[in-house]
């Protein structure tokens, strides 16, 4: 339920727990830390590469302290499970391209070796050969020959083998998935009237099984909508024995279990340090869950976290997001450690603590608003360290749990993550604006509220918009009842929650916005970015598949064809360039309050059919034309539609056994970061 993607690059320091499996030094060593902050890292492809200051370090305790560093080494434990899930050959493929990084002896100058580092960062980014956005297969711009040069010429790399595997057949394998488009094209397929499971390419599904054999295993437990409303498929890889379907669990002496060991072993020091016994009953239910696999006790473990509230560190870190799995069962590795942000968070509590009124003014049916919005929580955070799903990509805010009854009868957590928000800020440039508004008051309104309007449209999206609507009793689960645009809409919904809200006075009134130019400011921005900037990040030709992406086309392009009649956005066409204006935005708040009522009716009732053809006509199909001119406009701006981030490097300071303080340090260097993630972090064997 969360991601707004951005990107960080972090180098590490590992001590006692986590050892190397080997002695090689990186490549290039890593440079000296700049005096200067610059979140600027690195550049290539589609890609920029940032990396985000940890303030508040030096407000914690020691003790603090200490349990960041666990908390930390537990999440970057797990790293190989993400890049295990999103594809078979994964960890495979990362040890061969990292191998020639590393050892190629031919020459470093020529254009076709630094095609091969811009696809191996490239591939690092997306942790695998999947593009962490579109889910299509990376291609590289080197050839087969020269790719067999490569190998070649690294006469002293170890290759990453499976046991009784030979080097010739090695290549035979790696070549066509890395070469031929036509293998393994997409990680996840949502397309309709095709079997998604059997057409895409992730590794939660083992070979020969069918979309309807996956609905029919699911459909014979009792997923419910109550207290027993287990997230069945959340931990484990369903796979055919002997022609029966079987899951392989991720716990401790399952799937995954090596890299799971390490995970706890440092969750067990984090436990004997935490700031007090909430957490610590937190730390203890999730080290149960990996140990057992039992989705009961990860229930309890949510339940559990949403109370524990009272600290100044918090951290999530378990199989958790859905995106990854066209149907929506089965959840991708992800941790994030944060600090409270001291500043920042008073002044968002006050949206938390007026959730009732916005859900009790919501345009949506009567049936379906909470009687009582439970236990919302909402802080301003800064990331410690995050891995797996969200690094190097990361989002910029958090609503969990997932689990509807959950957050009903127990309530949830949302947080913003500071830090990395300001990263973005840092990057970002005035260009767009420019170029893609019309209207003087228009740009410069945006470029006096953009960064506020931004931030508070992602706070209500986290706090009101996923805490919003409850579901009909006996109707299921939204995965199990919309299936494979249950992520669309449930991030739809959110979305339009915030845009409800984003010209409503409420806001002013509680001091949250500082007039409604904010709100103004966000429906000119989410108009333009839904309708045609996020084009920019698909090649010509190419469908919506990512699900926020689906989401902003679809309200976007509803609200601009209901409005039509009374020129509510108008496209304008000035000196051969598009703009899509907003001309009433009172009239326009109100077909977001529509649309809002008619996706919590789709969600509430469980309504596939409405939900397919709300995503098909408005979410999916790209006008040609309009992208074709949005790729034009923005090749001349040389803007990278993308980011990942690098780490701080934490390093402990220890007298003896005794932990004393924690010292951070900013990575400038992307491949060692990853290099000496591999070497450390890198748990699972080959093919598992």
């Amino acid at each position: 339920m969360k991601k707004m993607t951005l990107i960080v690059l972090c180098g590490f320091v590992v001590f006692s727990g986590c050892k190397p499996k080997t002695n090689e030094k990186p490549k290039t060593e890593p440079k000296d830390t700049v005096a200067v902050f610059d979140v600027k890292v690195d550049r290539f492809a589609d890609i920029q590469i940032l990396r985000y200051e940890l303030p508040g370090l030096d407000k914690l305790s020691t003790k603090q302290k200490e349990l960041v560093y666990y908390l930390s080494q537990a999440a970057l434990c797990g790293r190989d499970i993400t890049y295990a899930q999103n594809y078979r050959h994964n960890i495979q493929i990362r040890g061969v391209l990292e191998e020639i990084y590393q050892n190629y002896k031919g020459d470093t100058s020529s254009v076709d070796w630094k095609n091969f580092v811009v696809y191996l960062k490239r591939f690092w980014v997306s942790n695998g050969i999947h593009h962490h956005y579109s889910e299509k297969k990376l291609t590289p711009d080197f050839n087969e020959a020269y790719f067999k040069e490569l190998i070649s010429g690294s006469a002293n790399a170890q290759w990453p083998l499976l046991k009784g595997e030979s080097t010739e057949q090695l290549w035979t394998k790696l070549i066509p998935i890395i070469f031929d488009p036509k293998v393994d094209a997409k990680a996840v397929v949502k397309d309709k009237g095709v079997d998604k499971i059997a057409t895409s390419a992730n590794n939660f599904y083992g070979k020969g099984i069918t979309e309807k054999e996956v609905e029919k295993f699911y459909s014979k437990m009792k997923i419910g909508t109550g207290d027993s409303a287990v997230s069945f498929g959340l931990n484990s890889r369903l796979v055919k024995e002997k022609g029966k379907l079987v899951e392989k669990v991720y716990k401790v002496d399952g799937l995954y279990g090596k890299a799971i060991e390490q995970i706890i072993v440092w969750l067990k020091k984090a436990e004997g340090v935490a700031e007090n016994e909430d957490q610590k009953k937190y730390l203890e239910l999730l080290i149960k869950y990996y140990e057992t696999g039992d989705l009961k006790v990860w229930d309890d473990c949510n339940i559990q976290w949403v109370k524990a509230t009272a600290g100044d560190i918090d951290f999530i870190n378990g199989f958790i997001e859905v995106y990854g799995d066209p149907l929506g069962y089965r959840g991708s590795y992800e941790s994030v450690v944060q600090i409270n942000d001291f500043d920042a968070s008073e002044k968002m509590k006050v949206m938390a603590e007026n959730a009732q009124w916005f859900e009790d003014h919501s345009p949506i049916m009567r049936a379906h608003k909470r009687d009582t919005v439970k236990g919302i929580s909402y802080k301003v955070v800064n990331v410690a360290m995050e891995s797996g799903d969200a690094a190097p990509s990361t989002p910029v805010g958090i609503n969990l749990p997932n689990a509807n009854w959950i957050r009903s009868g127990h309530g949830s957590k949302s947080v913003s993550l500071g830090n990395i928000v300001g990263s973005y800020n840092a990057a970002s440039s005035g260009n767009v604006t420019d170029e893609f508004y019309h209207g003087k008051d228009v740009i410069e309104r945006l470029k006096k509220h953009g960064k506020a309007s931004g931030k508070l449209h992602t706070a209500m999206h986290e706090v009101i918009g996923h805490a919003s609507g409850k579901i009909n009793p006996g109707v299921g689960t939204d995965h199990e009842t919309l299936k494979n645009y249950s992520s669309t809409l449930e991030e739809a919904r959110a979305d339009l929650v915030a845009l409800y809200y984003a010209i409503d006075p409420k806001l002013v009134e509680l001091g949250l916005m500082e007039n409604l130019d904010v709100g103004m400011s966000e429906y000119d921005a989410y108009i333009a970015n839904g309708l045609f900037l996020q084009l920019r990040r698909l090649d010509l030709g190419e469908n919506l598949e990512e699900d926020h992406m689906r989401n902003r086309h679809l309200i976007a392009s509803w609200v601009y064809e209901k409005g039509r009649i009374n020129n509510v956005i108008e496209k304008k066409s000035v000196k051969g360039k598009t703009f899509f204006v907003v001309n009433d935005y009172a009239k326009l708040r109100i077909l977001f309050g529509e649309l809002l009522r008619e996706i919590q009716r789709i969600k509430s009732e469980g309504d596939f059919q409405s939900a397919e053809t709300l995503v098909e006509t408005y979410g999916v199909k790209v006008d040609p034309v309009l992208h074709a001119e949005v790729l034009e406009r923005f090749k001349h701006l040389n803007l990278a539609p993308y980011s990942g981030f690098v780490q701080p490097i934490l390093t402990p300071v220890f007298e003896g056994e005794v932990f004393k303080d924690l010292k951070v340090t900013y990575e400038s260097n992307f491949a060692n970061q990853m290099l000496l993630y591999s070497r450390n972090y890198g748990f699972l064997p080959v093919g598992e």
